[in-house]
């Protein structure tokens, strides 16, 4: 069955690690079929900034060519980027506007015309606006709204949270994007395109803080009775993590990546004191005997000041444990680590869970997409589709006919390391660390060999 008549949108994820790149469209019942997927290792990016723009330029076009080559019929021109990094800041601003025709009901494009008057605020020199999100709306004496469409009234004011970023990170962004071919249709930040792929309306009326942990930086947004009410970006991430286990345990980053994805715990109590992983020595020297106990005190280390930050930011706004119903939804990469529902359960006294991005997916994708690490991607494309529906933005009439590619459709892709990745994620879900330990053994061919001392 086809549903020819939604255009086809392309998220864009320029991240630190990696760069994704996703073209979706809705079916007949509102949910995303994925219709190309690519992604590239990302070398030009820091902290979520681009710095090298030559290499960024490279990923993004080798995104596209997995992309493409996922399902040869695509085409795409523009494309919906997520931002991130230290330089976003966001501020809290009040709008109103009289109304010229006060017999008639209020109208979208009053509503339009209210938030564009915002993007005339003043903000400091060398930062652009991103975005303008309204939050609760009054009418007259009517408060707290949360859409006056249809009332009536003289005046209609609201709280806007505007969002900033540096403009030259800005520019270099759409600089990378445009010379790979491409237009920036709309950049997003990144928390925000997150959250909408992880979480249902309900999630945000109850309240709840999605934690995006990327490679280079960790994104918050903390959502309350429906409105959005904070952002922050803070600035530590998987990368981070990596780093610390590479000085502390004095390893190749390479196998401090790997370490940490593997055997890695964001709980030092959870993790085996009888466990050592081999690595082998470079040029002659001998191997190295690392504790798996020693691994996870570096992840907790770090992990706990990501988790203070969020704290912070929470108790910052008023809106700390007794508030958020919905508790912490944790997503991004960095939400793959072991035992880190129970880490932020116990630092936050915060119920936590890890988003997945498969609530707005349709069924039959291959397990891959409705991974953490893609919650931004997917994100993308359905703020797409919300400027889509909106009328927000124009998009081309002309909708071509594409199916699924049936490599989107398997379970598990060809590919042996994929393969190697689900087999892992599954045994873990089913029989936890004991059987994962094992069944690991076999996997990891290249950097380790697995020791398990079992003397008492």
């Amino acid at each position: 069955m086809h549903n020819n008549e939604m255009p086809i949108i392309v998220g864009l994820d320029i991240g630190t690690t990696k760069i994704a790149a996703i073209a979706g469209r809705k079916n007949e019942y509102g949910k995303l079929e994925i219709l190309g997927f690519g992604k590239a290792s990302s070398s030009g990016v820091q902290h979520g900034q681009v710095l090298n723009i030559d290499q960024t330029i490279k990923a993004i076009q080798q995104a596209l060519e997995n992309c493409y080559a996922s399902n040869p019929n695509l085409e795409i021109k523009e494309v919906y980027v997520g931002i991130a990094g230290h330089h976003i800041k966001s501020l809290q601003t009040r709008g109103d506007i009289v109304r010229q025709n006060t017999e008639e009901e209020i109208c979208q494009l009053e509503i339009d015309q209210l938030i564009n008057d915002q993007y005339k605020t003043y903000i400091p020199a060398g930062d652009q606006i991103i975005d303008v999100i309204a939050q609760e709306f009054t009418v007259d004496n009517f408060q707290n709204i949360p859409n006056p469409i249809g009332y009536s009234g003289v005046k209609v004011g609201a709280n806007f949270h505007i969002i900033t970023g540096d403009r030259n990170a800005i520019r270099n962004i759409n600089r990378a994007v445009e010379k790979s071919g491409l237009h920036t249709k709309d950049l997003v930040l990144q928390p925000l395109a997150s959250a909408a792929a992880v979480m249902c309306e309900h999630d945000m009326e109850a309240g709840v803080a999605i934690v995006d942990i990327g490679g280079g930086t960790s994104d918050l947004a903390v959502f309350y009775e429906g409105i959005l009410k904070h952002t922050a970006v803070i600035p530590f991430g998987g990368e981070n993590i990596t780093n610390d286990i590479k000085n502390g345990l004095g390893v190749l980053k390479t196998q401090a990546e790997q370490m940490k994805v593997q055997f890695g715990s964001a709980l030092s109590d959870e993790a085996k004191a009888n466990a050592f992983i081999t690595i082998p020595g470079l040029r002659g020297l001998p191997a190295k005997e690392i504790s798996a106990k020693n691994l996870s005190h570096i992840i907790q280390a770090r992990m706990s000041e990501i988790l203070d930050f969020v704290s912070y930011h929470l108790k910052q706004v008023g809106l700390d444990n007794k508030m958020l119903n919905g508790g912490i939804v944790l997503t991004g990469g960095g939400a793959q680590l072991k035992h880190l529902i129970q880490l932020t359960e116990y630092a936050t006294g915060l119920n936590a869970r890890i988003g997945y991005p498969n609530e707005h997916l349709a069924s039959g994708h291959i397990e891959e997409l409705a991974k953490p690490v893609y919650a931004t991607c997917i994100g993308l494309i359905l703020k797409g589709y919300s400027d889509y529906e909106h009328n927000r933005k124009a998009f081309e009439k002309n909708h071509i006919t594409l199916d699924v590619p049936e490599g989107l459709k398997k379970l598990v892709e060809n590919n042996a390391e994929t393969e190697r990745r689900t087999i892992a994620d599954r045994t873990r879900n089913k029989k936890g660390v004991k059987d994962f330990w094992g069944k690991f053994k076999d996997g990891i061919v290249d950097l380790f060999k697995e020791e398990e001392d079992v003397k008492l």
